[in-house]
């Protein structure tokens, strides 16, 4: 029996005391410094999702870790911001002496959902059933060092978008890169677009959900050394031509929701926004760019290298367990099946702008 003892709160009943641990321990793991692991994103959750918690686990007289996770009917626990978040797990204290199975009792859940599990939660990755690459640009020795190695391993690549930058300020005019602009009105620009594109290609329409939206609105003010958010334009002109936001500790930017106004869409602005981002990051002292996982032709000719992050569920076993398994197991692996087969990955992001287009008629 674990002698970890577990107290669930609402994220705006942690303590000023119980915030500074969270971080401590985060900045002790060893593991990259994704603004999503930090307090800063799970109190912003918190404001937006009602059934938003965290357990706080103590050992003896200390505070000994944290997992955020959103709970839902019979005992059904996701991971906080599941849908919209990129890095998940727990925050705890190295060597605790814990399971999955503890953790889930402590917390009252027969499932712990999670889409985006970093590497190194040894804790849940038993329950993986899914793998998948999470491309990154280093910028760590400066970004002359990374423009070097996009010359060496897509030169076309990086030729043709500079090229396309020079085209847009000529045909254009004057191009202009705001590194965090904080403007609402250019992050309402950006959330039109996405959703544009998001009906276009056939997907699911994020900013439709009003919380999706309050919380990258709430984002946008938030400023911490672990979290806080960029909201990155591309100007031509004067007008917004393409758009990122997402989040930066102090050493890692983790890209989110890039759009581009279609109408500039010849001149490439999605990847002339990318380089700059990638320029300005350097300068600001941040050493990784965390592209997201999800295949596209863009992070393959900026990437650098890849880190690893896992889909799945950890359960404790039981009929619910059970009841969860059926409801999400077969439709995940034909996704994954889809996915890991690129003609047929191909075919079905053309069946979704397919769809997407006769939706929009």
């Amino acid at each position: 029996m674990s002698a970890v003892r577990t107290h669930v709160v609402k994220p705006g009943e942690l303590d000023q005391e119980q915030r500074d641990v969270w971080r401590e321990l985060r900045a002790k793991s060893g593991a990259p410094a994704n603004p999503f692991m930090e307090p800063e994103f799970t109190l912003a959750v918190g404001r937006v999702r009602p059934r938003a918690r965290v357990a706080v686990l103590r050992e003896g007289d200390g505070t000994a870790g944290f997992l955020p996770y959103e709970e839902g009917p019979l005992g059904h626990g996701r991971a906080i911001g599941l849908g919209v978040s990129d890095c998940q797990g727990a925050v705890l204290r190295p060597g605790l002496g814990l399971t999955a199975r503890d953790l889930l009792r402590g917390c009252g859940l027969t499932v712990w959902e999670f889409d985006n599990l970093e590497a190194g939660q040894t804790l849940f990755t038993a329950g993986a059933a899914g793998e998948s690459a999470s491309p990154v640009i280093d910028v760590g020795e400066g970004y002359a060092a990374y423009e070097a190695r996009l010359r060496v391993r897509s030169p076309k690549f990086l030729r043709t978008t500079l090229a396309k930058e020079r085209r847009l300020g000529r045909r254009a005019g004057d191009v202009r890169f705001v590194f965090d602009e904080r403007d609402p009105g250019a992050l309402r620009t950006l959330m039109a677009w996405k959703s544009d594109q998001y009906r276009r290609t056939g997907r699911r329409d994020r900013f439709a959900q009003e919380w999706i939206s309050a919380l990258v609105r709430d984002l946008h003010t938030t400023r911490a050394p672990g979290c806080s958010g960029v909201l990155s334009v591309l100007y031509a002109a004067g007008r917004p031509v393409a758009a990122h936001f997402g989040l930066r500790s102090r050493t890692v930017l983790s890209c989110w929701f890039p759009a581009y106004d279609p109408a500039y869409a010849t001149y490439s602005p999605g990847l002339v926004l990318h380089l700059r981002m990638a320029e300005a990051a350097a300068a600001a002292g941040i050493g990784t760019l965390d592209l997201g996982r999800g295949a596209a032709e863009y992070k393959d000719a900026l990437k650098t290298g890849e880190l690893r992050v896992y889909e799945g569920a950890s359960v404790r076993p039981g009929v619910r367990a059970g009841l969860h398994w059926l409801s999400r197991e077969p439709a995940r692996r034909a996704h994954h099946y889809v996915r890991d087969r690129p003609r047929l990955a191909r075919l079905a992001r053309r069946t979704l702008t397919r769809a997407g287009r006769l939706r929009r008629r």
